[in-house]
């Protein structure tokens, strides 16, 4: 995306998560477990306004879909793709792991749950019992969210508005219908992937609600009490970093000229949806076959007997931060144009004239991604945002591997393998910033 020299960006990044591996080696385990429980009380609030919030929340979703079917055909002059691309997709999830669990009060499903079960009788959908088989464990969220990626990455025309309003109707609609029939708690938690993805992000937030109360935290030190994932969670998280990596992958001239096309020439999405859908779970299972290589070696280096799922299953939640850095620096040029055109067309959602918060007639500043300081400070950042997450990463990868190994140095050995993988990530990960793109 950048033609910026990025030689010494590449090997200051490897450098710095190698420098915090050898640090964390040598470090007493138990002084940093000290650093990782403080927590700062800020202050209490209850969950009674959530329902309604919910619920304006879902009546802006029907709004939105209305006026993806009924508005602009024009994708930067219609609310509809650029909420659903942009605001939810880009910036919401930032938000997530800056200030914690917000999806809980914004989700479209939880309102409308509610009111159906007073309206039957029943207590709440969250009280609910169970009727999602265990054994299908994470695996109905992981195939809809690679549905969703795929029709992000792959699909000819993810941004026409009435094909995106079909498609975003039909899913909540479809995950409603799964709320009804087994539960709001279940379903929320195995089968809706926003839900799911969007809590797995929020563990990294330095925000911490428990009973109650809202306390600060260290970034990440959620991630250190969650349990081990079932090899469908573990899959889950491991395709939310995967898609991203291949969205930028997807776009570069290395890819297209493994397949003879002229980048300069860029074809067109429709040209490439077999070599997209080929790319996209070859992406995922190369990520998922360096990882559970990764743990073995791990586990090998350190003497570990215990079950590779159980080992596999709680260090991926180091990949979280990993996930959040790419998905901020992949989206950041497009939150930063593109919200200004959300911004825009909230206030004239079916392009009838109106401007209901006044910001119909805003300009869109486009250089602010354009131009040579533009591009300095917005390469500095992306970088930033990817090398400060893998050393992220490596952290919380030591603190979960001390759950495992309580003696320091099987720990630090169990965690090698890994970190040279969180070493190879980054550098792929500066490299696509920086290698030229098309289409």
């Amino acid at each position: 995306m950048l033609l910026l020299p990025t030689g010494y960006y590449i090997a200051g990044g490897a450098l710095a998560v190698a420098v915090s591996f050898l640090v964390l080696a040598l470090l007493p385990p138990a002084a940093l477990e000290r650093v990782w429980r403080r927590r700062l009380s800020l202050f209490a609030f209850g969950d009674s306004p959530r329902t309604v919030v919910s619920l304006l929340s879902f009546a802006g979703f029907a709004l939105l879909v209305a006026a993806g079917l009924f508005g602009s055909r024009d994708p930067l002059s219609n609310p509809l793709p650029l909420v659903i691309w942009t605001l939810l997709w880009a910036g919401f999830t930032l938000l997530q792991g800056i200030f914690g669990d917000l999806w809980s009060w914004f989700n479209p499903w939880y309102g409308p749950c509610r009111v159906v079960s007073r309206l039957v009788g029943k207590r709440g959908g969250e009280t609910q019992p169970s009727r999602l088989p265990p054994r299908l464990g994470f695996w109905p969220a992981f195939v809809l969210f690679f549905a969703f990626a795929w029709f992000e990455l792959i699909d000819a025309a993810p941004d026409d508005p009435s094909r995106l309003a079909y498609a975003a109707g039909a899913y909540w609609l479809v995950s409603f219908i799964a709320i009804l029939l087994v539960g709001y708690s279940d379903w929320s938690r195995r089968g809706e992937f926003l839900t799911i993805f969007f809590s797995m992000v929020a563990r990294f937030a330095p925000l911490q609600r428990e009973e109650g109360r809202l306390s600060l935290c260290w970034p990440g030190a959620k991630l250190l009490a969650a349990e081990p994932l079932p090899l469908s969670g573990i899959a889950f998280l491991l395709l939310a970093l995967s898609s991203v990596s291949f969205d930028g992958l997807s776009k570069t001239f290395f890819w297209l000229g493994l397949f003879g096309l002229n980048p300069l020439e860029f074809p067109g999405r429709t040209a490439l949806i077999g070599i997209g859908s080929f790319g996209l779970v070859l992406t995922f299972f190369l990520l998922v076959a360096v990882f559970a290589l990764a743990v073995l070696l791990g586990q090998r280096l350190a003497g570990d007997a215990q079950p590779f799922e159980k080992a596999a299953g709680l260090l991926v939640w180091s990949i979280v931060p990993i996930a959040l850095a790419y998905h901020i620096a992949h989206y950041l040029t497009a939150l930063l144009v593109d919200g200004q055109y959300a911004l825009v067309v909230l206030s004239d959602p079916f392009a009838l004239g109106w401007n209901l918060f006044g910001t119909a007639d805003m300009e869109v500043e486009a250089g602010v991604v354009a131009g040579a300081e533009s591009a300095w400070w917005l390469w500095n950042c992306q970088a930033g945002v990817i090398i400060v997450g893998h050393v992220l990463a490596v952290l919380v990868a030591h603190g979960l591997a001390w759950r495992m190994h309580p003696q320091a140095s099987r720990a630090a050995l169990s965690q090698l393998p890994l970190t040279l993988l969180m070493i190879a990530y980054t550098i792929f990960g500066l490299w696509l910033l920086a290698t030229p793109t098309a289409g």
